[in-house]
């Protein structure tokens, strides 16, 4: 979908990108403190949530602000559900 004559690009994507990036590491240092099946959980999340964030690009700039926020929030829920079901420790 291309831009329209007249129209400035919208630098909320750019932001939720960058803070994709930085949950991005969260995740992946993760297996600190989750067994190898659980850091492949959150990747699959995460990559989940980057193409959601590449698909709303466009159409819903705005939106993508979400996105590191709910990255950020299944992150810790996904290690405080391990901890409390499975006994993952560091």
């Amino acid at each position: 979908m291309a831009i329209k004559q007249g129209h400035r690009a919208s630098p909320w994507p750019f932001l939720a990108m960058i803070g994709m990036a930085g949950c991005f590491f969260l995740y992946a240092a993760s297996g600190l403190l989750a067994p190898w099946y659980g850091v492949v959980l959150l990747m699959a999340i995460w990559v989940a949530l980057f193409v959601v964030a590449t698909r709303w690009w466009t159409p819903h700039p705005a939106r993508t602000l979400l996105l590191p926020l709910i990255a950020v929030v299944l992150w810790f829920a996904v290690l405080t559900a391990g901890e409390a079901l499975f006994d993952w420790t560091a």
